[in-house]
């Protein structure tokens, strides 16, 4: 199931050319990664609160293919494509109309407050992904 979330280019996302600022891709990815999480269900600040589980990226690939600019209306697609009980694979890319213009592969981790590899609670593996469990 593909996640889409529209964001706008604003001139703070810009650099000094008017193209957007390489790292704000992935604050772009970032948002697209926390609406899709929600829309499947999943509450991150009781995930914590009551399952002491928080998730972190280890490992982001990213490609540039083609630059956005100031005042764009942009769509961050999010596919899941893998997922364990500690670990989630995520498509990710930034779309301009059908053109892509970003490309990444995100690894989440799932860790407990000592910062150790933690298992995700059954139900919100259902939620996140309903076709494998």
């Amino acid at each position: 199931m593909s996640h889409e979330f529209p964001i706008r280019v604003y001139y703070e996302d810009t650099d000094l050319a008017g193209i957007v600022y390489y790292a704000n891709y992935l604050k772009f990815i970032e948002r697209g990664r926390s609406e899709w999480i929600r829309e499947v269900g999943v509450d991150q600040a009781a995930l914590k609160r009551d399952h002491g589980v928080v998730f972190a990226v280890r490992r982001v690939e990213a490609d540039y293919l083609k630059p956005a600019k100031y005042d764009d209306a942009l769509v961050v697609r999010t596919d899941l494509v893998a997922e364990t009980g500690a670990r989630m694979v995520l498509e990710q890319a930034v779309l301009r109309d059908s053109e892509v213009l970003f490309t990444a592969t995100v690894t989440l981790v799932c860790l407990n407050p000592s910062g150790a590899a933690q298992r995700l609670p059954a139900d919100v593996r259902r939620r996140i992904a309903p076709a494998v469990h």
